[in-house]
């Protein structure tokens, strides 16, 4: 993403114009727009026009449209980005009120405006736009028959290809059919990774599996990359990490991230990072439950007890279509920070960030106990209802 201009006023209203760059950047542009913002963006639009003997064409027409945003979908395997909403200036083709649906764009720019900017929002075009953080990790699970070829960036884990070959039991005295049903199914998931990874960015691909199916695939990828002399292959060979799965699900993800070899190549990343925070969460919510607390009633009491050491928020809480619910987030993200605790936003679409969505979506490390007192339960919170319950607390 590139920040073309910025302007945010002392109130926190104003505007700023990006150029999405890539898939992934049109996953922070749907995590910064909120219903009741502005966007103003290039478009085409059919125009019917009348000529003079009464014949009436459509021409595919360019025009630049601002609408105040009423709904947004955005298809996580495609990239693409849809934005409805009303007409809300002069325009010679769109009526005034007018409904309209924009298709953001790869490098065509846009403006979003807001009546307010918060620190998550802000926060979030100022990692968009550093080129430092991007992740650069691609990923392979298999099982016999099984395949899923995915690219982990910094917000996001893609389903690239999900691979299925049915293979032939063995048979006792013949073992043809099996082995040309294997063939089949690895050659598949090798023209899967020369169809989806660029190896001219990703400097890790992570081949995991039960049992030795990885090193089988890896043996027959080099054979194949030898014979085809397919020196993409041959070049980016220590670029290849062999580790072991459970299966070959994309859940499996989750066990890779956990592995010494993988938590050692992505140190500096962002999603290395999360896994490191909820490994800690969950060891700290095992041997000293006192100090890890997750919902937001209770990390909220925690934080007015200036005892978060680490937040743990999903990205998926700031979407929240309610502002009121929105904002509470961001009033515990900002009052942690002010307390000096480290804030990691996890990214919804990240094996953390599900586990973590599974905790409510929030969670805490505190820096020292908080004791909870079972027989007497604050009342006065009704808003949190759906949360879990507000408890008494003392240190």
């Amino acid at each position: 993403m590139k920040l073309l201009k910025q302007s945010i006023e002392k109130n926190r209203s104003g505007y700023v114009r990006l150029i999405p760059e890539q898939p992934e950047d049109m996953w922070h542009v749907y995590n910064l727009i909120q219903k009741g913002d502005q966007l103003e963006a290039s478009t085409v639009r059919g125009v019917k026009s009348e000529t003079a003997t009464g014949s009436v064409s459509t021409d595919r027409v360019r025009l630049k449209l601002t609408i105040s945003i009423e709904d947004v979908f955005f298809d996580v395997h495609a990239g693409a980005l849809r934005i409805n909403g009303r007409n809300i200036a002069e325009n010679k083709y769109v009526a005034f009120g007018q409904y309209h649906t924009l298709d953001l764009e790869m490098n065509q720019p846009f403006v979003l405006s807001k009546p307010e900017w918060d620190l998550i929002s802000l926060q979030r075009i100022k990692d968009a736009c550093d080129i430092t953080r991007q992740a650069d990790v691609a990923a392979v699970t298999m099982q016999e028959g099984l395949a899923v070829v995915c690219l982990l960036t910094q917000y996001m884990t893609v389903v690239r290809q999900r691979i299925e070959v049915p293979i032939p039991r063995k048979r006792r005295g013949s073992s043809t059919n099996y082995e040309k049903g294997v063939l089949k199914f690895y050659d598949q998931i090798y023209r899967g990774i020369k169809q989806h990874i660029d190896f001219g960015v990703v400097k890790v691909v992570i081949l995991g599996s039960p049992g030795f199916v990885r090193d089988q695939f890896f043996e027959y990828m080099m054979a194949q990359a030898v014979k085809n002399e397919d020196k993409v292959i041959m070049e980016n060979k220590p670029k290849f990490l062999l580790v072991h799965t459970s299966s070959g699900h994309k859940g499996a993800l989750e066990e890779v991230m956990r592995d010494s070899q993988i938590k050692a190549r992505l140190a500096d990343t962002k999603a290395a990072q999360e896994v490191k925070a909820i490994d800690s969460f969950y060891q700290m919510l095992n041997s000293n439950p006192d100090r890890a607390f997750y919902g937001f009633a209770d990390v909220r009491k925690a934080a007015d007890n200036g005892a978060i050491g680490t937040l743990l928020v999903t990205d998926e809480l700031f979407r929240a279509a309610d502002i009121p619910t929105r904002k509470k987030y961001i009033q515990l993200v900002e009052d942690s920070q002010a307390s000096s605790a480290e804030v990691l936003v996890f990214s919804s679409l990240h094996v953390s960030g599900e586990q973590l969505n599974q905790l409510t979506g929030v969670a805490a490390i505190l820096n020292f106990p908080l004791i909870v007192d079972s027989d007497v339960e604050e009342a006065s919170d009704e808003e949190s209802s759906t949360d879990e319950p507000m408890q008494q607390w003392s240190r």
